[in-house]
């Protein structure tokens, strides 16, 4: 009896580890740019941090172990006295691609205002209506961002919920007065802007092109790569509307630093497909990235 009891403890506990965590993330903590990267508390941060993302239940969604979202975030640790500390973070995420082997990138941001206070094995603890810490609330938001642009690859609009939880994090961290949370002003490319621009509908194009680029054309590359590419392609010209009401954004700006090499690769190989009205909106939507945009064969 003993034995039994323990078996189905274990069995429920082994369960409970296949079907709970949502990311598969590696976390870094670099902090070369202090010169003294080997000093203790910077890998206890990166050690408990890791433990955070990845063992906190972020949803009430279950994920085998398969379907963790593949992601990293890359803390640089830029000065520190005491228990504050001035970094940014650069998070990216990726996604499979359906029948085959390679994962394409979803997500990646590089947040320049990430300053935070910490103190060696503090208890690291989210609260989803409340601000804990700016530690806590930015690592939060993009773990939320990371789960939201990668349901709206697989489902229209489908990380809806998780980019209000984006919202919420953003509203009440915004009352521990640290950058990076304040209302928008001219320019700004902070989380605020971000999560603000995808939940407008001035931007609502930006959502359709997750959905449309991954769903119905990375998805079907493995079975019928012209039709892939030209879904591709098709989707990207949706940026043309979303351009003329708002030049050069920073939400269109994230979408290409994702995607911008992998642009190239799809269309400069394989079979043809009429790309022509697609390099010039590239090179309108995306002009940063026009040198890459000239390594497309026609």
């Amino acid at each position: 009896m003993v034995r039994r009891i323990a078996c189905i403890l274990i069995f429920w506990m082994t369960a409970f580890n296949l079907f709970a965590q949502e990311l598969n993330c590696n976390f870094v903590v670099n902090a070369q740019q202090t010169g003294n990267e080997n000093v203790q508390v910077f890998k206890t941060l990166e050690k408990q941090l890791s433990e955070f993302v990845n063992n906190t239940r972020w949803t009430n969604k279950s994920f085998e172990v398969l379907e963790r979202i593949d992601c990293s975030m890359v803390v640089n640790i830029l000065d520190y006295s005491s228990d504050a500390f001035q970094a940014s973070i650069q998070v990216q995420s990726a996604r499979p691609v359906y029948n085959s082997s390679y994962s394409s990138s979803v997500y990646n941001f590089n947040d320049k205002d990430f300053n935070f206070n910490y103190l060696e094995y503090q208890n690291l603890n989210f609260n989803t209506q409340q601000f804990e810490s700016n530690l806590i609330s930015v690592i939060a938001f993009h773990v939320y961002m990371i789960l939201a642009m990668d349901a709206d690859t697989f489902a229209l609009n489908g990380g809806q919920k998780y980019y209000e939880q984006a919202r919420d994090i953003a509203n009440y961290s915004q009352r521990g007065n640290s950058i990076g949370w304040e209302p928008p002003s001219g320019g700004d490319q902070t989380r605020r802007v971000l999560i603000d621009n995808v939940l407008s509908n001035s931007y609502s194009e930006f959502r359709k092109v997750l959905y449309d680029y991954h769903r119905l054309g990375l998805d079907l590359m493995a079975a019928n790569p012209k039709e892939a590419k030209t879904a591709i392609s098709d989707a990207i010209m949706n940026f043309k509307n979303l351009h003329k009401r708002r030049p050069n954004s920073f939400l269109v700006r994230t979408f290409f630093d994702a995607k911008a090499d992998e642009i190239t690769d799809i269309f400069s190989s394989g079979p043809k497909v009429k790309i022509s009205d697609l390099v010039s909106t590239l090179n309108k939507v995306a002009p940063i990235h026009s040198k890459k945009w000239q390594k497309i064969k026609f």
